[in-house]
């Protein structure tokens, strides 16, 4: 027997069952929902500055829509104020590197 206590994807337990395996699993509640959400963000942002490897940004959206839908929103619209923030403060395309702000005298 292995331990996981964590959330998974919603067609792994059929995938384990497939693989003769037989998954013990439960449907959380509100709290446990979000508290797992956001620990799944954590643990696959950090895969993916061990390795840097793209394919670990699938999951990250994938989380990240699954808490975007769990707080009543859409990625729709969260694009759109994506783009908004993005018109007035820019995105991160031209490597900017904020060093130091001299203020008067310095």
């Amino acid at each position: 027997m292995k331990v996981y206590k964590r959330i998974v994807r919603d067609k792994i337990p059929d995938i384990m069952l497939k693989d003769n395996t037989l998954p013990v699993t439960r449907i959380l509640d509100d709290k446990e929902y979000i508290e797992e959400l956001n620990k799944k963000l954590k643990t696959e942002v950090d895969k993916y500055l061990d390795t840097n490897n793209i394919e670990e940004m699938i999951d990250i959206l994938e989380v990240i829509r699954a808490i975007i839908d769990y707080k009543g929103s859409s990625y729709t619209e969260i694009e759109n104020k994506r783009k908004k923030k993005a018109k007035v403060k820019g995105t991160f395309k031209d490597r900017v590197y904020l060093e130091k702000v001299m203020v008067d005298g310095d």
